[in-house]
């Protein structure tokens, strides 16, 4: 595949996701649409780290504040931190207390605010891929 193709791939994938997030939404499962929020900021900083380097194949990391590191875009220090707090929610893998807790401060409100926040974000990462 080419550079684009790989970038495509990345880009499409973050789309369904996106769908997913607002499926879950709607549906109040408000933990697992903050899941796939992270697998969409994840999934575009993939296509940035294959953009803004030689190797088409982004690091096995589900850390979006390393992958952020990995790319030549520059982020202001809120859209860090908002990177840095989306990593709580990438629960694969994670123990069973931990997705507890998870479940106990995502509610309607808490999810809203974030997604808002994601929205921005994915935004503006989709405007700086070719």
């Amino acid at each position: 595949m080419s550079k684009q193709e790989y970038i495509e791939y990345w880009k499409q994938a973050a789309d369904k996701d996106w769908v997913v997030v607002t499926n879950l939404f709607e549906k109040a499962n408000y933990p697992h649409s903050l899941f796939f929020a992270h697998l969409v900021l994840e999934k575009l900083l993939k296509a940035h780290f294959v953009k803004d380097n030689e190797n088409d194949h982004p690091p096995r990391t589900h850390n979006l504040v390393r992958l952020a590191s990995l790319t030549q875009l520059t982020f202001s220090a809120d859209d860090l931190l908002l990177l840095d707090k989306m990593n709580d929610y990438q629960m694969e893998g994670r123990y069973p207390d931990y997705q507890f807790m998870i479940f106990k401060i995502c509610d309607q409100s808490h999810t809203e605010t974030l997604l808002q926040e994601v929205e921005k974000i994915r935004l503006w990462l989709l405007n700086q891929l070719p």
